[in-house]
């Protein structure tokens, strides 16, 4: 059994949010959670839109039972129900009301950064008007490949995410008889997914130096230069994978960056 924590639709003093749980695919079941501050900036007497950041910790379909590209799929439900709530009248208000559709933002940390990657490759795919994704960010995100990389070698026996943990869990994963040179796991090389690289506008990439990963992050920034995005990348040497569930203070400093890349 998993923690949790309940929603708070109404104002509780000392919590600076409110939320509420909304179904986003009754088949699915796919839902998700939205938050909004309880004290909205206003501008004479107006309230200010907010930009509208698709964060994905969304209670998605997971693997073995649901391989990818499930959870793309679920990522792409998930901002089209958006759009359905802002053309809708009867919508959902708190994003009718407050939400500033023009400024959408898609982004995650770990196997959550890489769902915020393919699902902005492919929302290009699909009408979201009047929805504009104009940025992703990902925090440590999860890529890898067939050949052994420095990084991994370096923190093979990591106490986290040992290559055998890492090798096994996109074995679940992936789709059944690929390897992790598929795009999914591997979009360095696929040479058309990398042609659609370049919609993906503005990147925020955040990685560590002891992170396993590391190398691959790199070479997916890499590739985002290559394209001509307009990235901007966060490598620190000090910081493993994970680092911001055990660090309150690392995790501030990221929420702050994720923070400045969204105004």
């Amino acid at each position: 059994n998993f923690p949790s924590t309940e929603a708070n639709p109404d104002i509780i003093p000392g919590i600076p949010t409110v939320s509420k749980d909304v179904t986003v695919n009754e088949e699915t079941k796919v839902w998700a959670r939205i938050f909004r501050p309880n004290k909205l900036p206003s501008n004479d007497n107006t309230v200010v839109r907010l930009p509208i950041v698709f964060y994905f910790h969304v209670e998605h379909r997971l693997a073995p039972e649901h391989r990818l590209p499930t959870q793309y799929e679920d990522a792409i439900d998930t901002i089209l129900w958006v759009k359905k709530q802002v053309l809708d009248p009867q919508g959902e208000r708190w994003l009718r009301d407050y939400g500033d559709f023009t400024r959408c933002y898609l982004g995650g940390r770990g196997s959550g950064g890489n769902i915020a990657f393919h699902a902005a490759i492919k929302a290009a795919d699909h009408d979201i008007k009047p929805l504009n994704i104009n940025g992703i960010f990902l925090n440590q995100p999860m890529f890898g490949g067939k050949e052994r990389l420095p990084s991994e070698l370096k923190y093979a026996t990591d106490q986290l995410i040992p290559l055998p943990v890492l090798d096994l869990l996109w074995e679940l994963a992936l789709p059944k008889a690929t390897d992790r040179d598929h795009r999914y796991c591997n979009p360095m090389q696929d040479a058309v997914y990398k042609s659609k690289v370049s919609s993906l506008g503005r990147c925020l990439v955040i990685s560590f130096d002891m992170d396993p990963m590391f190398d691959r992050v790199q070479a997916f920034v890499q590739m985002l230069v290559a394209e001509k995005v307009q990235v901007d990348a966060r490598f620190d040497i000090v910081g493993f994978h994970n680092i911001d569930i055990v660090d309150t203070q690392r995790a501030q400093a990221i929420l702050n960056i994720i923070k400045e890349f969204i105004i």
